[in-house]
């Protein structure tokens, strides 16, 4: 009995998804739970997976159809593989001249695979946010055996940095877009062929050098060929190309190779000989001498410098600043956090009880909560907090769902988890999608005082500030406090300022008197 498979079940904010890739071809064995196809949708894509093992019998929607919630997408029964009738089909009826025959397909079956299957690698399908990405680093060269899902290649997007797979065991014959090019969504970046790399390896070692791999656009420098890649870093580093051992195909010197010699110093430029003139090696370096150096903005960094111009000149942004006792909050991370780290096995952190105090404010200004679309206003009936995370490509807001119904200890922990995700270009799509208010902790990096730039479409950010010892008057009396700084950058077009400045007094309250988050008062 066919079996089908269908599409997941969309949560209401999605309409329809899109096939954007199906695993298996009609015919294919599947086991039970292993990807046949993905969705895409306008925020995430969403895997299927096989309900149950058999052979996928019917593909019911192609690849870039459009389908709607729980639409059946094909349809999986039982009976033999297309390997399994191939078999079949070659059964011979038992005579000499059938056997010889059987050997010749044999024959040509095996050299059929040793050439493998060839695959076109293509850039992810990018959200609709997202027109295109850079090629920032290629993992494998070509003729370089991989595995199945072992990663190819990264591509920079100007949110985060997506992960091209292997689709099966094989290797890279062609890489058409290099290290540093723009692409597409779904763009084609290079052509794979299953089996083992070495047969490909073989191959191309019988080609010219100056045309191996995508040579093309080689260079020879002295009695070597040099990548385009390479010969770049040789450049901005001064290297004498002849030091360098290059590892590519015929002794092309790739990337990598360079890499290598500018980390162990070992292509250096020699000084000039000694029948050179004395005075000419004697040569003083010129003193003060001012360099500069030009590099290209990564997309990141180009993204968020166009949404913090856009904010700037499309909301009419205000701050409004208040400072907080930070007295009661570290008397209660003195007393807990040994307990609190034993129970949960994270750290307790200033972070946990800002972004609750945080969600009870918003609950209470829902103005601070809304989001502005064109002319009209949505106002959000949970609390999604997004928090500035620094990486090295740059600054990154991930997204807490649903911080009002989150303890503490969750807080903290998905907070680390996205600074270990965050540097290691790991956080996904949906992790940055949405929020309705952002935290941003510039106290980490020392600063006493900042104005946020508000993340459109949300309306508001509040800045948490380095915590000072100052002298306070405290029951007429002076006495040193710990004290921060909080800035509420908002949006005026929709946020009044009696709003703001009590949304804020009320964070001051909460953090000053913890009492009141448990409690809710």
């Amino acid at each position: 009995m066919a079996i089908e498979i269908k599409a997941p079940t969309f949560p209401e904010s999605v309409a329809e998804g899109s096939v954007a890739a199906w695993h298996k071809k009609p015919g294919d064995k599947v086991e039970r739970d292993e990807l046949i196809v993905e969705i895409e949708t306008d925020k995430v894509v969403l895997e299927v997976v096989a309900p149950e093992a058999g052979v996928l019998t019917d593909v019911m929607a192609e690849e870039g159809d459009t389908v709607q919630s729980d639409q059946v997408l094909g349809k999986i029964g039982e009976g033999s593989a297309s390997g399994d009738s191939e078999k079949k089909e070659e059964k011979s009826s038992g005579d000499d001249s059938a056997e010889k025959s059987e050997e010749k397909s044999d024959g040509q079956k095996e050299q059929q695979a040793s050439a493998g299957k060839q695959h076109d690698i293509k850039a992810p399908s990018f959200p609709e946010s997202i027109q295109e990405g850079t090629v920032a680093t290629w993992h494998k060269k070509v003729g370089e055996p991989v595995k199945r899902d072992e990663v190819l290649a990264d591509i920079e997007t100007d949110k985060v940095v997506l992960e091209v797979v292997a689709p099966a065991d094989g290797a890279l014959q062609e890489i058409k877009a290099e290290e540093g090019s723009q692409v597409e969504s779904e763009a084609i970046l290079a052509t794979f062929v299953e089996g083992g790399g070495s047969d490909y390896a073989n191959a191309t070692d019988n080609r010219p050098a100056a045309s191996a791999d995508d040579g093309a656009s080689d260079e020879q420098i002295g009695d070597k060929i040099v990548a385009p890649a390479a010969r770049k870093l040789i450049a901005e580093h001064d290297l004498d190309v002849a030091k360098i051992e290059g590892t590519g195909k015929g002794g092309r010197v790739l990337k990598e190779d360079v890499q290598k010699a500018v980390k162990d110093g070992s292509a250096k430029k020699a000084a000039k000989s000694s029948s050179a003139p004395a005075k000419a090696a004697a040569a003083p370096v010129a003193e003060g001498e001012r360099t500069e150096k030009r590099v290209p903005m990564t997309r990141l960094r180009q993204t968020i410098a166009k949404r913090l111009v856009q904010a700037q000149q499309t909301a009419a942004m205000l701050t409004t600043y208040n400072e907080v006792d930070m007295t009661e909050i570290m008397a209660l991370r003195a007393q807990y956090k040994d307990t609190f780290q034993k129970a949960h096995d994270i750290k307790l952190g200033f972070m946990g009880f800002f972004v609750k105090a945080a969600s009870e404010a918003l609950k209470r200004f829902p103005d601070v909560n809304a989001s502005i679309d064109g002319t009209d206003i949505v106002y959000h009936g949970y609390q999604d907090i997004g928090v500035a995370v620094s990486t090295d490509r740059g600054l990154v807001v991930p997204v807490l769902r649903d911080t009002d119904s989150m303890k503490i200890a969750d807080v903290e922990r998905k907070i680390v988890d996205f600074g270990k995700r965050g540097r290691d270009g790991k956080l996904g799509m949906d992790d940055m999608m949405g929020g309705t208010f952002t935290i941003t902790n510039g106290g980490t990096f020392g600063s006493l005082m900042s104005t946020p730039i508000i993340n459109p479409p949300q309306t508001a950010i509040l800045g948490m500030h380095k915590i000072q010892d100052r002298p306070m008057a405290v029951d007429g009396k002076v006495e040193i406090r710990p004290m921060m700084y909080l800035a509420l950058s908002y949006d005026h077009r929709m946020i009044d300022g009696k709003d703001a400045v009590r949304f804020l007094v009320t964070i001051k309250e909460l953090l000053e008197d913890p009492a009141r988050l448990l409690l809710d008062i």
